[in-house]
């Protein structure tokens, strides 16, 4: 049976871990794990949702599958924590796919991953996606590029997911899980993505998110490892 490993973390959006959980648990047809530090509850950025980490970094060694999810609040902890960027880049090389949902596409990034690939991510960090070597895809909700593979923001984790389904299992299945879990989406508004919404309402979204983002103290020590971590990688090209 195909495995599956989706990375958990404190602060991680929900959605962008269910949405695809729920794609691939609908067939039944996969091992789906959920990864983080050490096993046990995870909470999600709104403090109050609990995910459950099912099983540590160290007892996984492979997948088929990995998936990084975002966060609203805590995406620069994770792209400074080398104990997981090292486990990415490790996890990697045995995948046959390397996927991520929103923001998640800088913890790739950070991981050294997207180097010279085109990549896409949640329309408010796509500008940093160019700090890691990748070429952002703003109007693309899905990118994929030999065996990785970016999503958009949030709720594009469950057309990751489809893909993927599609990608290992054929179009018939996927088409199954689609209709499993029903996924028809009809929304009431026409303004779920950058290039549609009006002026006033991505001014609005990226007041909030500006504010929801600031809202987490551990950037104040994850900023300075990053850019620091940034720095010695340049010096170490420019010395080359």
């Amino acid at each position: 049976m195909m495995k599956i490993t989706i990375l958990l973390y404190p602060g991680l959006t929900a959605l962008d871990a269910i949405g695809p959980y729920e794609v691939f648990n609908s067939l039944r047809e996969f091992e789906i794990q959920f990864a983080w530090k050490e096993v046990g509850p995870v909470v999600t950025d709104s403090g109050v949702l609990v995910l459950g980490a099912t099983h540590s970094l160290d007892e996984i060694s492979d997948c088929d599958i990995l998936l990084v999810p975002g966060s609203g609040t805590d995406t620069l902890t994770l792209m400074a924590d080398q104990e997981v960027l090292g486990w990415l880049q490790r996890i990697h090389r045995t995948t046959r796919y390397t996927t991520s949902v929103c923001s998640g596409a800088l913890i790739l990034g950070a991981a050294g991953l997207l180097k010279d690939l085109p990549a896409t991510t949640h329309w408010a960090v796509m500008s940093l996606l160019k700090q890691f070597g990748a070429i952002p895809q703003p109007q693309s909700r899905i990118v994929k590029n030999g065996k990785i593979i970016t999503a958009a923001g949030v709720s594009a984790g469950i057309d990751l997911a489809l893909l993927l389904v599609s990608e290992t299992l054929g179009a018939e299945r996927a088409k199954t899980a689609q209709l499993l879990i029903e996924y028809d989406p009809q929304p009431q508004f026409n303004a779920g993505h950058m290039s549609k919404a009006e002026v006033f309402v991505a001014k609005k979204a990226k007041a909030k998110i500006t504010k929801i983002a600031a809202m987490n103290p551990h950037n104040v020590v994850s900023i300075p490892k990053l850019l620091l971590s940034q720095w010695g990688k340049s010096l170490k090209k420019a010395r080359r």
